[in-house]
């Protein structure tokens, strides 16, 4: 989306002027309108070109550029695209499995995404579609606390679809997985504070040294001495 004209580059006659608290001034000559906004020093922004005249509002171009800039960064911050994640069951699907589907489902709704869900038919399955749209039912029940039925099931050619969206946004299931990785990270942290730390041997409990006696060897008889005597 293109700038507004402001000031100079706003070329006609007349314009119908707002002041900057969104007081109505009327039509004006747009030489009265710039002298207006150079008097108050303030911008004169066309707000609504396509009008006759034109509207065109007394404001500071560059605060209200900057506020904007700063809106539409965070709208972008915030926005997260939905996916649009497809399951498939089959007609005659056992406990476990469908158990298993199942909390595949709930998994994708509490990110904020949603769920294709798609029954394939074999050969005379397609003569029984209430067994089909049964299934679909008993599961969107089954999800419901997570989200709901966007698009009802639907037969298509050999398939049966439903559409089931979430209740929380994107958005908002991101912040939740955020704030809850936070708690288990801030829960392991005090856990690990609370631990006694291990006890540290002091010097007394230091084993000492064994000392081992010395050994003295008796000296042999001097044989001079004795020989002498």
């Amino acid at each position: 989306m293109s700038e507004p004209r402001i000031n100079d580059r706003i070329r006609v006659p007349e314009v119908r002027l707002v002041g900057p608290n969104g007081e109505q001034v009327g039509i004006v000559r747009v030489e009265d309108a710039l002298r207006l906004a150079d008097e108050a020093g303030l911008d004169l922004v066309e707000v609504a070109p396509t009008a006759r005249p034109p509207v065109c509002k007394l404001m500071d171009f560059g605060k209200f550029k900057y506020e904007s800039d700063m809106k539409a960064r965070e709208a972008r911050k915030n926005q997260s695209n939905t996916i649009l994640k497809e399951i498939r069951f089959r007609l005659k699907i056992d406990p476990h499995d469908y158990a298993t589907k199942k909390g595949h489902v709930e998994r994708f709704l509490k990110a904020g995404d949603k769920v294709k869900v798609m029954i394939m038919f074999r050969g005379r399955e397609q003569s029984r579609p209430e067994m089909g749209f049964r299934l679909l039912q008993r599961l969107a029940e089954d999800v419901s606390d997570l989200g709901g039925v966007e698009s009802s099931p639907r037969q298509d050619g050999r398939n049966m679809v439903m559409v089931i969206g979430p209740h929380k946004k994107k958005a908002e299931a991101k912040a939740e997985a955020k704030a809850e990785e936070r708690r288990r990270k801030d829960s392991e942290s005090a856990e690990a504070a609370e631990q006694p730390a291990a006890p540290q041997p002091g010097a007394a409990e230091q084993p000492q040294p064994t000392v081992q006696p010395e050994t003295v060897a008796e000296a042999a008889p001097d044989e001079t001495a004795a020989t002498a005597s």
